[in-house]
């Protein structure tokens, strides 16, 4: 006859399996606390970079906010010498600024903003091109080529044919009527039979040097 196994050998085996499913739990515990502690944590190098980016990025789209509420973004894009085919004082090669700076509140609120915190910062003006197929690129602000660790922002603004040029001390041209065909400008009207005249992106690239 069979001998059935004691009530102290099942004890001892279910006591086994008890030690085993308790030490595969603390080995389970053991492996996520270990890749909790070795997660990426904002104190890590990566993520502060990435936080430090974005802080950036939300710094210039707040700048092109304001500029745009106090009414300083399109007169930037308007500081225009028609005769000399360039912005007003420009020293760079296709009219843009590239060591003096416009004489524009839009100027001046960059370089508080990034200038005095050690950030460099390009502006280019994106239009429509006279047949509206395409785009164009305008500098006017260059300060080198960005790094890696780049972002940019971005703001439209739209242009109508009454809007007028800015002169070199920053004030409204009044003879210099943007929609005249007698204007120099370097943004084509993509609408010559509406008063719109065209649509600009402008676009503030910033980066730590």
């Amino acid at each position: 006859m069979r001998r059935l196994p004691s009530r102290k050998t099942g004890d001892r085996g279910q006591a086994h399996t008890l030690e085993a499913v308790i030490g595969a739990l603390l080995l389970l515990t053991s492996v996520l606390f270990a890749l909790q502690s070795t997660a990426v944590t904002p104190l890590s190098a990566s993520t502060s970079s990435q936080h430090i980016e974005n802080q950036q990025q939300e710094r210039a789209q707040g700048l092109l906010a304001a500029a745009t509420e106090n009414e300083t973004l399109k007169p930037a894009v308007l500081y225009y010498n028609a005769t000399g085919d360039r912005f007003h004082a420009a020293d760079g090669d296709s009219g843009e600024y590239t060591g003096t700076r416009p004489n524009v509140t839009f100027a001046q609120m960059l370089n508080r903003t990034f200038t005095s915190q050690g950030i460099a910062y390009n502006v280019n003006f994106e239009y429509q091109t006279s047949n509206g197929t395409g785009t164009s690129i305008q500098r006017f602000i260059y300060n080198g080529v960005p790094s890696d660790n780049a972002v940019s922002a971005s703001w439209t603004t739209v242009l109508v044919d009454s809007d007028h040029l800015y002169t070199a001390q920053g004030i409204q041209n009044s003879s210099a009527r943007i929609g005249d065909s007698s204007t120099d400008f370097y943004i084509p009207d993509t609408s010559s039979d509406t008063d719109l005249y065209n649509v600009v992106r402008v676009e503030v690239v910033v980066w730590r040097v």
